[in-house]
């Protein structure tokens, strides 16, 4: 079990103001900012990381809000939908909280059993909640206005829009030790069961699909979660043998990260559940302070200067 794929460990997804994405999923879907970074690669630009009160892997959306990106198109060669868990009898409340706030809904529907209302973030970003067949038991953050009996528990799922679903179906299942379980029409639906949650990938297979675009409103990456790095260097090994390129271990301050694009393009991450996001802050403090990592650290007050203020 410990050098197995836990499930999904966070997804990274564009905005295009930073204020705005705070607002919306701090405000509006109630959950915690647990950390207030940078891009490593782009210190100019914030990396937000939301989720549940201590950051537990499986409830983390990341975002690197780049201020006037322009708009993503959602397609093929990318995830096209973040699933959100949601207690039983909840959607009601979502539902009148989403129409105050103007938020982009779409209609209750039913998917392998589960009920599901899609929403759109205010980059146009594709979300859903859903009421999983079986009750999600972890512990959700709580807000004044989003108590724990209505609130997102962390990740259902995530769906990958494909042209063709048999090499990608094969890392799922051949490395990451996934299962096909089910399959609605072009839809089909993958799960480990070495988790309760966070445990779905489903595939869309759009044979006539064209190419997304990554910009504000789209994913940037899928990330995995492995116990450690024992566990890490042990699935980069698989991967290189199934003449797939993955990148060196890279030391992301609150866990460590693999990169790899699967063969239908999207890409994939694989990140250990060590050291945590309490590293640098305690728990109680989790996003109130700007986190730097050590390559940037003599960039703070410029950084300070540069960053939107979030309030």
């Amino acid at each position: 079990m410990s050098n197995s794929i836990l499930g999904l460990h966070h997804i990274t997804a564009i905005a295009g103001n930073a204020q705005q994405n705070f607002d919306f999923y701090t405000r509006i879907l109630g959950l915690r900012l647990v950390k207030k970074t940078v891009n490593f690669d782009d210190p100019g630009t914030y990396h937000l990381y939301y989720g549940d009160e201590s950051g537990a892997a499986g409830t983390i959306l990341t975002f690197f809000p780049w201020e006037g990106i322009g708009q993503g198109t959602e397609g093929v060669g990318m995830a096209t939908e973040i699933g959100y868990a949601v207690p039983e009898g909840s959607l009601d409340f979502w539902l009148e909280r989403f129409k105050e706030n103007k938020v982009v809904t779409g209609e209750i529907a039913q998917r392998f059993g589960e009920t599901i209302l899609p929403f759109k973030d205010p980059d146009g970003l594709s979300l859903s909640l859903i009421i999983p067949e079986k009750a999600d038991t972890r512990t959700p953050w709580e807000t004044d206005t989003v108590k724990k009996e209505i609130a997102t528990s962390g990740f259902h799922s995530t769906t990958l829009s494909l042209q063709k679903i048999d090499e990608t179906a094969k890392v799922l299942t051949d490395i990451f030790g996934y299962s096909l379980v089910s399959q609605e029409g072009n839809r089909y639906r993958f799960i480990t069961d070495t988790v309760e949650t966070a445990s779905i990938v489903d595939i869309l297979e759009l044979p006539d699909g064209t190419r997304g675009r990554n910009a504000a409103g789209t994913n940037h990456h899928v990330a995995f979660r492995v116990k450690d790095e024992a566990a890490q260097m042990e699935f980069r090994e698989k991967i290189l043998s199934k003449n797939l390129q993955i990148t060196p271990k890279i030391d992301r301050d609150y866990f460590f990260s693999l990169y790899f694009r699967e063969p239908g393009g999207v890409l994939f991450e694989i990140a250990t559940e060590n050291p945590g996001f309490t590293a640098d802050e305690p728990l109680n403090e989790l996003g109130t302070h700007l986190m730097l990592p050590h390559q940037h650290a003599h960039l703070r007050d410029d950084l300070e200067k540069l960053l939107p203020k979030l309030g």
